[in-house]
C-alpha cells in the first residue's frame, strides 16, 4: 500500500468540496483517507491501482466515479520528432534488456508538481518496479540532452559522471560504494561485469539504471518545461504499462505527449496508449454480485470506472494494469454500484463448520519442515514455457502444457511441477544470505489423456542451496519419520534431464514411485544464473494424506 498527499485547495478547485459527504465517497471508491490536516489530506492507494499513485491519476479516476468525466479518457499522442530516437545496444541483453521512452512538453512545474513527479516515480519503483528490480525510471530535462540516446552496457571503471545530489565525478563502482542510492541498490548490479547506462549524442552519461541519474542531465526544476522519460527493466509489457501511467499523469498536468522511436532488432514506438478489449457476460455479473442489472445499467457503471462499454465488450485504458480477468471488471462494477447498496442476506442453511482434515495434515507437514528452519514459499499456479520447459532443459515437443486461453500476461500455462518454481525462487535471491532452504506444498496440473480433462494433484517440493544428494535425502527421511510413514529409494532408471545422472533416486511409497530426489545439473543452474549447487526433491502427497486421515 502507498500513501499520496493532496492539497485541499487543489482538490476543491478541480474536484469538489472536501466535506463529510465527499470524504465518504472517497472511502467508498476504495481509497480510504489516512490523515487530514488544515491544508491537505492523505489517501491510501492499494497495490492493484498503480495508476492512482499520483494526485493527477487519482483525480482522473475519481472524477469518472463521481460521474463528472465518465468513460475512457483519450489522450493525444504526437508522433516522434525527427531525432527522437533511442538505440538499444546488444550489450544490455543479459543485464537489463529493455527500455521504453517518451517525451512530454508544455509542462508547468511548481514545488507541488515536482514533488508529485518525484513521488510517482518512487512509488512506481517500490510497487510495479519491485524496488527497482523489475523497473527503473529516469526523468530528464529535455533541454539538457541531445538525441539520439544510446542504451548500452559499459565496464564500471569506464562509467564516470557526477551522480544526482553530488558535486564530484564518480566511477560506476564508486557510485555503488559511496552514493546513498548506490549503497541501497548495489545488489541489483551485483556480479555484473558491465553496468547499463544511457548516453546522449553529446557523449554525456544521463544515468546508470537502476541506481541514479546524472546531476548535470537528470534534475528537474521549476524552470523545466519539457522532459524525456525512460523506463528500463526485464519485462517489456510491464515497462509499457509503467510509462503509460507516467505520461498520462503528466498529460493531466497540461503536458503534451510525444512518442519516441526505439531501435531494437526491430523498430518499436512508445508510448502507444492502445486500449484493450474484454468480453463480459451479463449473466456472470449478476450471478457473482447477486444483482439483477440490465445492460444499460452496466454501461453506466463501467463508464463511471473509466471504461467504455458496447454490446458485451469493455474497452480498458492502457494504464489499467489491474484488469486481467472478467472478475476484475465485475469488481469495478461493484465499486461503482456501491458496496453500501448491497443488501446482506443470511444463507438458508444450517451447518457446523470445521477445518478440512487435509488442510490440517498439510499444515502439519509445513510445521515439520519449518521446525528444521526451512522457509515455506508460495508460487502462482500460472507459469510460462520459458521457466517450466526451456530453462529446465526440456523439449517443447515432448512436454505437454495446459495453456490459458486469452492470457493477458506472460504467465500463460498451468504449472506442471514445483521444481522449476523453486529454482526461480533461488535465482531471484542470489544476493540473499546462504544457506537457503525452501519448500512448497501446492497443486500442480496435468492432462488426463483417457478422460480428456484437466486434473490436479497435491505435491511437496523442497530444495537447498548449497546442497547435495546426502543433505536433501536426510531432510526427506526426517520428514517421513515425523509422519510415521516409510519410504524407500532405488536407482532411477529414467531420470528427469534436469538432475545429475548418478546423483538421483526414485522415491517409493508402498512400492509406488511418488517422485524424484537429486542434484540439479550444472547446465540447468547456468540457465537460471545460479552459481551455488542445488539439490531438490518433489513428491506426490495425495496418497500419503489419505493414509493419515
Amino acid at each position: 500500500m502507498a500513501i499520496i498527499t493532496i492539497p485541499k485547495k487543489d482538490f476543491e478547485r478541480e474536484i469538489g468540496k472536501f466535506d463529510a459527504e465527499m470524504q465518504e465517497k472517497i472511502a467508498l471508491f476504495g481509497t480510504p483517507i489516512e490523515t487530514i490536516t488544515e491544508n491537505e489530506f492523505s489517501l491510501e492507494i492499494f497495490p492493484n491501482r498503480p495508476d492512482m499513485l499520483s494526485y493527477s491519476g487519482f483525480k482522473r479516476a475519481f472524477l469518472a466515479y463521481l460521474g463528472k468525466k465518465i468513460g475512457l479518457k483519450k489522450y493525444i499522442l504526437n508522433p516522434p520528432e525527427k531525432d527522437y530516437e533511442v538505440i538499444i545496444d546488444s550489450s544490455v541483453k543479459e543485464i537489463r534488456p529493455y527500455t521504453v521512452c517518451a517525451v512530454v512538453k508544455g509542462l508547468k512545474f511548481d514545488d507541488f508538481r515536482i514533488k508529485e513527479l518525484v513521488e510517482i516515480q518512487e512509488k512506481l519503483h517500490l510497487t510495479l518496479g519491485r524496488k527497482r528490480k523489475k523497473i527503473a525510471i529516469g526523468v530528464y530535462p529535455l533541454d539538457k540532452i541531445k538525441f539520439p540516446v544510446i542504451f548500452k552496457a559499459m565496464e564500471p571503471d569506464q562509467i564516470k559522471f557526477v551522480p544526482l545530489e553530488m558535486s564530484r565525478e564518480l566511477s560506476g563502482l564508486e557510485i555503488l560504494q559511496r552514493h546513498p542510492a548506490g549503497k541501497e541498490y548495489a545488489h541489483l548490479l551485483a556480479g555484473k561485469a558491465k553496468f547499463p547506462v544511457f548516453i546522449d549524442a553529446n557523449n554525456q552519461i544521463l544515468s546508470m539504471p537502476p541506481i541514479i541519474n546524472s546531476q548535470l542531465t537528470g534534475k528537474v526544476t521549476s524552470e523545466t518545461k519539457e522532459i524525456f522519460i525512460e523506463c528500463s527493466g526485464f519485462d517489456f509489457d510491464a515497462l509499457k504499462f509503467c510509462l503509460n501511467i507516467i505520461v498520462t499523469s503528466l498529460a493531466e498536468m497540461s503536458g503534451k505527449i510525444y512518442q519516441v522511436n526505439l531501435k531494437y532488432s526491430k523498430k518499436e514506438i512508445t508510448p502507444n496508449l492502445i486500449s484493450t478489449k474484454m468480453k463480459i457476460s451479463l449473466e456472470n455479473v449478476n450471478k457473482i454480485l447477486g444483482l439483477n442489472l440490465k445492460e444499460k445499467e452496466i454501461k453506466k457503471l463501467l463508464e463511471r470506472m473509466g471504461h467504455n462499454y458496447a454490446k458485451g465488450v469493455v474497452e480498458i485504458a492502457a494504464w489499467r494494469t489491474d484488469i486481467l480477468h472478467e472478475v476484475d471488471i465485475i469488481e469495478d462494477i461493484a465499486i461503482a454500484y456501491g458496496y453500501e447498496n448491497f443488501i446482506p442476506e443470511i444463507p438458508e442453511i444450517s451447518a457446523i463448520g470445521e477445518e478440512d482434515k487435509k488442510i490440517q495434515i498439510k499444515r502439519k507437514f509445513s510445521e515439520i519442515l519449518c521446525g528444521i528452519s526451512m522457509l515455506e514459499v508460495l508460487n502462482y499456479h500460472l507459469t510460462n514455457r520459458k521457466n517450466q520447459i526451456e530453462k529446465m532443459g526440456l523439449s517443447s515437443k515432448n512436454e505437454e502444457v495446459i495453456e490459458i486461453a486469452d492470457s493477458k500476461t506472460e504467465y500463460d500455462i498451468l504449472r506442471g511441477n514445483l521444481i522449476h518454481l523453486l529454482l526461480k525462487n533461488f535465482s531471484e535471491n542470489v544476493d540473499a544470505e546462504y544457506p537457503q532452504e525452501i519448500f512448497e506444498i501446492g497443486r500442480v496440473f496435468y492432462l488426463d489423456k483417457f478422460e480428456k480433462k484437466i486434473k490436479e494433484k497435491e505435491v511437496l517440493a523442497a530444495g537447498i542451496s548449497p546442497g547435495n544428494f546426502t543433505r536433501i535425502k536426510q531432510i526427506l527421511d526426517y520428514f517421513f519419520r515425523n509422519i510415521d510413514k516409510e519410504i524407500s529409494f532405488k536407482e532411477a532408471e529414467k531420470i528427469p534431464s534436469y538432475f545429475i545422472e548418478g546423483r538421483t533416486a526414485e522415491i517409493l511409497f508402498k512400492n509406488k514411485r511418488i517422485g524424484y530426489l537429486g542434484e540439479i545439473h550444472p547446465r540447468i543452474l547456468k540457465n537460471w544464473r545460479m552459481k551455488m549447487p542445488i539439490s531438490l526433491f518433489e513428491i506426490e502427497i495425495d496418497e500419503i494424506i489419505n493414509k493419515l486421515i
